[in-house]
């Protein structure tokens, strides 16, 4: 079932998210529903607040991407990153974000202690595209947006498209959660 993704001024997206403590039925149904949504959405990454559920979790499939067509989907539950190597900017955007996009600088390889989809914990190295979307998806899961991690002087040339998408001007090709209690006045 595609579900629809929550936008910029929705305080789910400023919580930080819940650790799951187990697998089951309904955690996967979720998962199921997530990379639906995110494909239909035409994303490469999804995380669950995004979708009004404020849970560890998170899917991301790069096959979408250039270069990264062979990428299987991924299913990250209640991830810590472990450490970091080097560092480079690069433009994002965000499904809860539409039509804005910004440079952030992130850390450019991660190691990162994960769960899977079947509830097994691994510890992987990502780098490159890999390792920004993992990063992108879990500041979502801390209630932090990329346009947060964006210099001051880039995010005031956003500005007017934020104060637009708080207002509820959104036009995009997937359905969005959109609030009115959740608007900036």
């Amino acid at each position: 079932m595609i579900l629809p993704i929550n936008t910029y001024s929705d305080e789910v997206l400023r919580r930080k998210a819940k650790p799951l403590k187990e697998s089951d039925a309904q955690l996967e149904e979720l998962i199921g529903n997530m990379l639906e949504s995110m494909r239909n959405a035409e994303g490469i990454g999804l995380a669950a607040p995004q979708v009004g559920v404020s849970l560890r979790l998170i899917v991301v499939d790069l096959s979408l991407a250039e270069g990264y067509e062979a990428a299987s989907p991924m299913v990250v539950i209640n991830p810590h990153i472990l450490s970091v190597k080097s560092f480079n900017s690069m433009e994002e955007g965000c499904l809860s974000i539409p039509d804005v996009r910004g440079d952030v600088v992130r850390p450019s390889a991660i190691q990162l202690k994960y769960r899977d989809r079947n509830f097994e914990e691994c510890i992987g190295e990502f780098d490159r595209l890999t390792a920004r979307v993992l990063q992108h998806e879990i500041d979502h899961l801390d209630g932090t947006l990329f346009v947060d991690r964006m210099q001051r002087r880039d995010r005031r040339k956003i500005q007017k498209e934020l104060e637009a998408l708080s207002r509820g001007e959104i036009n995009t090709n997937y359905p969005v959660a959109f609030h009115e209690d959740s608007v900036v006045k």
